[in-house]
């Protein structure tokens, strides 16, 4: 199989990949056949998966524009996947074009697409990493070029703790990076959460993710609240993402109760 001038060398394209399903699901292109055949699987279990999607990536959105709204000019996102409109970087550096962001993925289509469209901007970077060795993207040479953490510093996980374990501690890994952040640094987050009428579709999605290297787990907003122990978290605080400071210039979103979402400040 030949791959697109996109994809990167010895990429696996027999298995699908989180990263890859999420950009399909959001109608981009950087995805594979296995990938769309396991999202369709998904919008076959789950029609409103869709909407997941789409609502996650506009919290997404609307934290950033926030965030930098309280003067916030760095960003380390996490898991960000793969670029799409809307990115990071192109909200904040519209606002201040020295505004610095690094993007963080496990996938190295995601890391090799964001770094495509980076070229030229010497304000932003993709590398690969994963969430589950922090300690290691601190360390990384390249963001410690762009991320001055003795200064603010907003830290995206926006849709990817739902797929650490609760042997790897996700609690810890948010500790480890907020205490590596000066104080009035924030932790932005979106995590999948179970919903009663739901059940059923929620354990098909889980179940067709037990078959990739990422599997999925739900998590309560009490378990959410833990991960973010010793932050302030701000107003209205763990909501479904759709209430979390909704655009009132934007048509009203339908509510999406599937994915909490949460902004809190290391004080």
């Amino acid at each position: 199989m030949s791959l697109p001038e996109w994809a990167p060398d010895g990429v696996d394209v027999t298995v699908p990949n989180a990263a890859r399903v999420y950009d399909y699901g959001l109608g981009g292109y950087h995805n594979f056949a296995v990938d769309r055949e396991f999202a369709e699987q998904l919008i076959a279990a789950w029609p409103g998966i869709l909407q997941v999607a789409h609502t996650n990536r506009a919290f997404l959105g609307r934290a950033v524009r926030w965030l930098a709204g309280q003067g916030i000019r760095q960003f380390l996102d996490i898991g960000s996947g793969i670029p799409t409109r809307g990115n990071v970087h192109e909200v904040v550096q519209a606002i201040d074009p020295a505004a610095t962001v690094v993007y963080v993925d496990v996938d190295d289509v995601a890391v090799s697409h964001g770094r495509a469209i980076l070229a030229g901007n010497r304000n932003a970077t993709a590398i690969g990493g994963d969430l589950r060795r922090v300690e290691g993207i601190l360390a990384d040479e390249r963001v410690r070029a762009l991320i001055d953490f003795d200064q603010p510093v907003a830290v995206l996980l926006v849709a990817v703790l739902h797929f650490i374990t609760d042997e790897d501690d996700p609690a810890r890994l948010v500790r480890t990076l907020s205490a590596a952040c000066a104080p009035g640094s924030f932790v932005a987050l979106s995590h999948f959460t179970a919903v009663d009428d739901l059940g059923s579709e929620h354990e098909q999605v889980t179940k067709l993710y037990d078959r990739t290297p990422t599997s999925v787990r739900t998590r309560d907003a009490g378990q959410v609240a833990a991960m973010l122990d010793g932050l302030e978290l701000v107003e209205p605080g763990i909501v479904p993402v759709t209430s979390w400071h909704p655009d009132p210039a934007e048509p009203a979103e339908h509510e999406q109760r599937s994915v909490l979402g949460a902004v809190a400040r290391r004080p």
